[in-house]
């Protein structure tokens, strides 16, 4: 059986349109260029599973329809990514039970630290109801999704991307070493962090996303993580090389479990 893929979001941290931004592309009509903060949701046969909680977690829930949750992995502990998580207390309140969160040693302890309250000996009513794991590079498993987590550097930042199956997800990236590389390798579909066109101190640009995709031999790349700096989604979709795509939001793609 295959996996389900949806992209909840695929913008940058300022989303798209950008507060206050006139620019083409934030006032395109295009649907296309409107982006909510990067995420996906990952569907199997019996697991479903979010990547990062951002500050649009409630409504992309909402967009998406998904009344059922039973786990949520991070990549890193920007507020981008994490934000959203107070929202999953609805999920506490259908389900009755924890929501499973999984995220690596500086992204626990920022989601003490942010969401004390939830962690807090004596807590409130009402408030998250949080089971938190701990995760390294080891392989790991939620119900019959096998995830494999690869680290990627955001400027001096670890991040984890995570690899199950056939499918590869790596957001605010601006560096894997070689060693990571290999995890990737083999990859049917990657899905990659590509800012904009222009230099960036902690994101690769949209040819640095391109060179990494060709050089480990992908057949088929997303970009994702895009800032409205990138350009009208429709302009730079016909400027890729072969196998190569604008992720956007609402994007829905069937992938192996291999």
């Amino acid at each position: 059986m295959g996996h389900t893929i949806e992209f909840l979001g695929t913008g940058t941290s300022s989303g798209v349109p950008m507060i206050a931004c006139q620019c083409t592309v934030c006032s395109s009509n295009n649907k296309k260029d409107n982006r909510l903060r990067s995420s996906i949701l990952i569907k199997s046969e019996k697991t479903v599973v979010v990547i990062d909680t951002t500050p649009d977690f409630r409504y992309q829930m909402l967009r998406s329809n998904v009344n059922h949750l039973d786990a949520i992995l991070f990549t890193h502990s920007h507020k981008d990514h994490i934000a959203g998580l107070d929202d999953i207390k609805a999920y506490n309140f259908i389900s009755q039970r924890p929501m499973s969160l999984f995220a690596n040693t500086e992204t626990c302890d920022a989601l003490r630290r942010d969401f004390y309250y939830a962690f807090a000996d004596k807590k409130y009513p009402g408030i998250p109801q949080l089971d938190l794991n701990l995760v390294d590079y080891e392989p790991f498993s939620i119900m019959d999704i096998d995830f494999m987590p690869i680290k990627v550097k955001h400027l001096n930042m670890d991040v984890h991307g995570y690899r199950f199956g056939d499918f590869t997800y790596i957001t605010d990236a601006n560096h894997i070493d070689d060693s990571e590389k290999e995890k990737i390798k083999g990859t049917q579909v990657l899905v990659v962090n590509a800012l904009r066109k222009e230099k960036h101190l902690s994101h690769f640009t949209l040819q640095e996303a391109i060179d990494l995709a060709t050089e480990l031999e992908i057949p088929t790349t997303y970009f994702t993580h895009l800032s409205h700096q990138m350009g009208l989604h429709d302009e730079v979709s016909a400027s890729l090389p072969k196998g190569m795509f604008l992720a956007y939001d609402g994007l829905v793609l069937d992938v192996n479990n291999a």
